[in-house]
């Protein structure tokens, strides 16, 4: 579950990216999670634990310094026992922001899940940080992350692996790289495992920026494909043979792009402001 929020209404945006966010030219994402952080004022904490390449944090410093960012402080976590670091840990207590990039998400439950760190920024957020990640950075802010799967469109058994992830939302369930990598299918698959949660299908330099009132808007170039199978009429997911094709009926789904607006919590989407 979400850390509690001190106060109602105190919670940071949550920003889910779904990958090959634009670096270079109007940097749209980046630009709004930095002005939501504070701009100059505020450091943001950079975390590339999903990433092996070793110089992905500084190629970071570099893209948010071009957005005007405050200081960038890189907080490479290797193994859990940096993780329980209390001087990484310090480092979130007076930022704006907290930066996870993208990578493999198994490397940030594997290393980060049930940590000291991980526990600090769901506080954190809970307290009005505001979190982003990219790619797997992406997967990983909700509660139940799809730690991978095989592409295709039409949901089968066992075509997704889910872990837990970090638990800043449990309302959604989140894909990345959505349209470009064909996952429909696999989102699909995971939202039959839990019909409560909401699937977010987000495209490459795409963004929700969940706010604390758990409404998102759509940020970017692509579109949010929403899968709610929260009043699914039938489902023959648990009696499908694994890799056999999962017939789901009275599933909605809804295709939103930049300046749409959803609410989480009444499953529908709200006119545009």
């Amino acid at each position: 579950m979400p850390s509690k929020e001190p106060l109602p209404g105190t919670r940071g945006f949550i920003i889910p990216i779904g990958g090959a966010e634009d670096r270079i030219a109007d940097r749209r994402i980046l630009k709004r999670f930095v002005g939501l952080c504070g701009g100059r004022e505020a450091p943001i904490v950079v975390v590339p634990t999903a990433s092996e390449a070793e110089d992905t944090g500084e190629r970071y410093v570099d893209v948010f310094d071009r957005v005007e960012s405050g200081p960038i402080r890189v907080v490479n976590i290797q193994t859990r026992r940096e993780a329980d670091d209390p001087a990484l840990i310090a480092l979130l207590e007076d930022a704006g922001g907290v930066f996870f990039t993208g990578g493999n998400q198994l490397r940030l439950t594997t290393i980060l899940g049930g940590t000291d760190f991980a526990q600090a920024v769901r506080k954190a957020n809970a307290r009005g940080v505001h979190v982003a990640g990219t790619s797997a950075g992406a997967s990983f802010v909700s509660g139940h992350m799809i730690a991978g799967g095989r592409e295709g469109g039409t949901p089968k058994a066992g075509m997704v692996t889910l872990a837990p992830g970090l638990g800043l939302t449990t309302r959604v369930v989140i894909d990345q790289h959505f349209r470009e990598r064909d996952r429909i299918g696999r989102l699909l698959t995971a939202i039959a495992y839990n019909p409560y949660a909401l699937g977010l299908g987000i495209d490459e330099d795409t963004a929700a920026f969940i706010g604390p009132d758990k409404v998102f808007e759509v940020v970017g170039r692509g579109g949010i494909t929403v899968v709610d199978a929260n009043d699914c009429e039938s489902s023959s997911m648990a009696k499908a043979a694994d890799g056999h094709p999962v017939e789901l009926v009275g599933v909605k789904l809804n295709i939103l792009i930049s300046g749409s607006r959803f609410d989480l919590v009444g499953r529908r989407v709200l006119p545009r402001s």
